[in-house]
C-alpha cells in the first residue's frame, strides 16, 4: 500500500493553481481548476480530484486542452441554449454554461443547455450544487469523448465511458440532494486511485481483457485494456447509453466509440434541464410536499449496521467537513504524479512541497 501524505486545503489549492498556472492559465482560470479540483478530495471524490491534474497537463502539452478558453454560444432559442466549449478548461467552461443556463431559467422558468467541446468538467455535482444554490433543480446527462471503459450489459469489452448523470434538488431549511454518480460499478478514476494504492477494487466491478471478472484495477489503468462493468446491470447500461445519446450525440454531435486512449484528453458533452420550481408552483407551492416526504424518510428506523436513513449528498457534507477539519488524504504515487507533471510546465518540487505545506 502506498505512504499517504496529509494536506491542508488551503496550501493544497495554493499548489494546484501554481501548476495549472505554469500551463499558462490566468490567475481566475487557475482559481477556478484548483478550487474545483481540491473540493472534490473535500468531498471524498478522490477520483475526480488532484488525481486528475497530471492527466490535464498532459493534455495542454498536447494541444488537446486549451487554456483560457470560453464557451461560445452556437443556438439561442430562448429557453433552449447550445454551446461549445472549444476544449478549455470544464471547470471554467461548465460554470459558465450553468451561470447561462441559470440566469435564462430565471428568466423564463426553463432552460435546456446543451455543451459540447468541454475538457474534462470535473465532479458534475459542483454543478447541481450551483443550480440549487440558485434555488434551480437541474439534471445532467454526460458522456466521454476518450477511450471507452465500460462494457455494455453483456459485452465482453468496452463501448462507452463511466457517462454520469447527475441532479440537484434544493430542499427548504435542509441541505441539498445532490444525486451524483457513475453509470459504471465505480468512476474510472477510482481504479486510478486503487492503483496508485496498491489495492484491489471490489468484486462485480471489472472485468479482464478477455472478459473475466477481476478484481486488479490495473485493467482500466494500463494496456492491455480491460473494462469497468456498468451499474445494476441492465440499467447501468440503458442509462449510460441514454447519457451517451443525449449529452454525447445530441448536445456535443459527439461520442466517445471512436477514440483509441492514445491522448491525454477528455472531453465531455452535457446536456443540462434546469427548472425553477417557482415558476411552476410560486413562492413556496411545491416546497411544502418535498419537505414532508423527506421528513418522512428521515425518520424511518435505521437498520443494523447503519446510524440512519441518508440523502444524496449528505456522506460528501460529512466527508467534507471531517476533511476540512483534518486535512486531505494523498497517496504518495499520485503526489509524485502531480511533482512529475509540474516540472514538465517548469514549476519546482521544492517549491511545489513549500506552498503546500510539505516542506
Amino acid at each position: 500500500m502506498a505512504d499517504m501524505l496529509l494536506i491542508a486545503h488551503e496550501p493544497l489549492r495554493a499548489a494546484m493553481r501554481t501548476v495549472v498556472k505554469g500551463c499558462g492559465s490566468s490567475d481566475a482560470e487557475a482559481d477556478a481548476v484548483a478550487n474545483n479540483l481540491v473540493e472534490a478530495n473535500l468531498t471524498g471524490h478522490d477520483s475526480h480530484g488532484i488525481g486528475m491534474l497530471p492527466r490535464y497537463v498532459g493534455a495542454v502539452r498536447e494541444g488537446g486542452l486549451k487554456v483560457n478558453a470560453h464557451v461560445s454560444t452556437v443556438l439561442d432559442a430562448g429557453a433552449l441554449l447550445r454551446l461549445d466549449g472549444h476544449a478549455g478548461f470544464g471547470q471554467v467552461v461548465g460554470g459558465e454554461a450553468m451561470a447561462l443556463g441559470i440566469e435564462r431559467a430565471r428568466a423564463l422558468g426553463c432552460a435546456i443547455v446543451a455543451l459540447g467541446n468541454a475538457h474534462h468538467l470535473g465532479r458534475i455535482g459542483a454543478w447541481a450544487e450551483m443550480a440549487v444554490a440558485a434555488g434551480m433543480i437541474s439534471l445532467h446527462f454526460v458522456n466521454v469523448l476518450a477511450r471507452p471503459i465500460v462494457a455494455p450489459f453483456g459485452g465482453a469489452k468496452a463501448g462507452f465511458g463511466t457517462n454520469p448523470f447527475t441532479a440537484g434538488v434544493p430542499l427548504k431549511g435542509r441541505p441539498p440532494m445532490i444525486l451524483d454518480f457513475a453509470t459504471s460499478t465505480i468512476a474510472q478514476g477510482k481504479t486510478r486511485v486503487a492503483f496508485n494504492k496498491g489495492e484491489p477494487v471490489p468484486e462485480g466491478c471489472l472485468i479482464d481483457g478477455d472478459g473475466r471478472a477481476t478484481t486488479d484495477p490495473r485493467w482500466t489503468v494500463q494496456p492491455p485494456w480491460g473494462a469497468l462493468l456498468p451499474f445494476g446491470q441492465h440499467k447501468g447500461s440503458g442509462l449510460a447509453v441514454l447519457c451517451e445519446l443525449l449529452g454525447g450525440a445530441l448536445a456535443a454531435g459527439l461520442v466517445g466509440q471512436g477514440e483509441d486512449g492514445s491522448r491525454q484528453r477528455v472531453l465531455n458533452g452535457m446536456l443540462s434541464v434546469i427548472i425553477d420550481p417557482r415558476a411552476l408552483h410560486g413562492s413556496d407551492g411545491w416546497e411544502a410536499a418535498a419537505d414532508e416526504f423527506v421528513a418522512g424518510l428521515l425518520q424511518i428506523k435505521p437498520r443494523e449496521g447503519h446510524e440512519r436513513v441518508l440523502l444524496a449528498g449528505d456522506p460528501e457534507r460529512r466527508t467534507r467537513a471531517e476533511r476540512l477539519a483534518r486535512g486531505l488524504p494523498v497517496d504518495a504515487t499520485t503526489w509524485q504524479q502531480i511533482v512529475d507533471a509540474a516540472a514538465s510546465v517548469g514549476v519546482e518540487a521544492a517549491a511545489l512541497r513549500r506552498t503546500a505545506g510539505l516542506a
